[in-house]
């Protein structure tokens, strides 16, 4: 799922190695890229590398913090993260200008708003979009001049992906700020320039067309999953709990009972997330990487799906939908409704679940952000 920064560092490096490797025309070239990996691990700097490839790789690290280890920091742990990732961007943007990626982030931990993030990502749109066709542009050249199409789709792909993510976050504030329409707009923008949907931009389109009731929209998304590529089938929770919402909103029993018996079923710990529906902060870099039929994506997809959850807020913080799926959630399962009960009677949630480190909501601040920071509280 989503991007992996350290993995896309690895493979820019290992793109740049293999070429520089062919041009020099070394006659071990086994020997070399046996070292590659040890060299990457242990010594960087002797790989060759050009600024843009030093901005990525400080991009890489500013996101190892901010997404995989500040939301589960204490207080003081989690500023001095958020500091040191901020210093991270403006060195990688001193190195590369053009680091859409550095540029983005950074933005998004400095402003304190979901409509101003929303604006500064529409309105550098264009610019996000001229970097990327730049950056094709120079792929396209390397690439013809020489004889491997595997490094040539590679290229190309690694130049697309700082525009898709672009998007993808674009989609996201739109979702956020109430422009459905124009989140669906963007996530088929995004198709257009890569059907497989590497970004899996669909999973917040489903969220989209679920807030606008449009039947057909939704069954469009779950068709697309059939294009050749596509790394995910459409039962993913964002899927089923869109078809969930859509069932109930619709009047339609059947259509949204059925979505959820397949979520509680595909993920046996889906009851208890659908019953704390727990809120964490958004990825800066990409969704976060969580491994497919997870409890941790279904976290993910329960913390973003609360644009349409808390529809119509009760005096108890609960939106209908949101009532109905934890109510029916802990009648399905009577056991994840009593370590839900017993954990919140111990005053706490669980510290990690999976391999990821997810929790219940003791962060501090509301959705894994604090109060005051430039995070994006949902």
């Amino acid at each position: 799922m989503a991007y992996n920064p350290q993995h896309e560092d690895y493979q820019r490096l290992w793109l740049r190695y293999a070429r520089t490797l062919e041009q020099s025309g070394t006659t071990d070239v086994a020997r070399e890229f046996a070292s590659f990996g040890r060299r990457f691990a242990q010594d960087r700097d002797s790989l060759p590398q050009t600024d843009a490839d030093r901005s990525f790789h400080l991009v890489s690290e500013a996101a190892m913090l901010v997404d995989y280890k500040a939301p589960f920091a204490d207080e003081p742990t989690y500023r001095s993260l958020r500091h040191r990732a901020q210093q991270y961007l403006d060195e990688a943007l001193s190195l590369d200008p053009d680091d859409f990626d550095a540029r983005r982030m950074s933005e998004a931990l400095r402003l304190r708003s979901f409509e101003a993030y929303y604006q500064y990502l529409r309105d550098n749109a264009d610019q996000a979009r001229t970097s990327y066709q730049k950056a094709l542009d120079e792929a396209a050249r390397l690439s013809a001049q020489e004889d491997n199409p595997d490094r040539g789709h590679l290229s190309r792909d690694l130049a697309l992906r700082p525009y898709l993510r672009w998007l993808a976050s674009w989609s996201e504030q739109a979702l956020i700020c109430g422009r459905n329409r124009e989140a669906l707009r963007i996530a088929h923008q995004a198709f257009q320039l890569d059907p497989t949907d590497a970004a899996d931009i669909r999973f917040t389109a489903t969220y989209a067309a679920a807030k606008l009731e449009d039947v057909q929209e939704l069954e469009d998304l779950a068709a697309h999953t059939f294009v050749p590529g596509c790394q995910r089938a459409a039962d993913d929770p964002w899927t089923l709990l869109a078809r969930a919402a859509m069932g109930f909103k619709t009047d339609d029993p059947q259509m949204a009972s059925s979505a959820l018996e397949q979520l509680l079923h595909l993920q046996p710990n889906a009851a208890e997330v659908l019953i704390r529906q727990s809120e964490f902060s958004d990825g800066y870099f990409s969704r976060l990487c969580v491994p497919p039929y997870s409890e941790d994506e279904v976290i993910l997809a329960v913390s973003e799906g609360s644009v349409l959850f808390q529809e119509g807020r009760d005096d108890q913080g609960r939106g209908a939908l949101s009532d109905w799926l934890a109510v029916t959630s802990a009648h399905r399962d009577p056991s994840a409704a009593m370590a839900v009960m017993r954990e919140r009677m111990q005053g706490g949630g669980r510290s990690g679940t999976s391999g990821s480190g997810q929790g219940d909501a003791g962060l501090p601040g509301q959705g894994g952000a604090h109060p005051g920071e430039g995070g994006m509280p949902r």
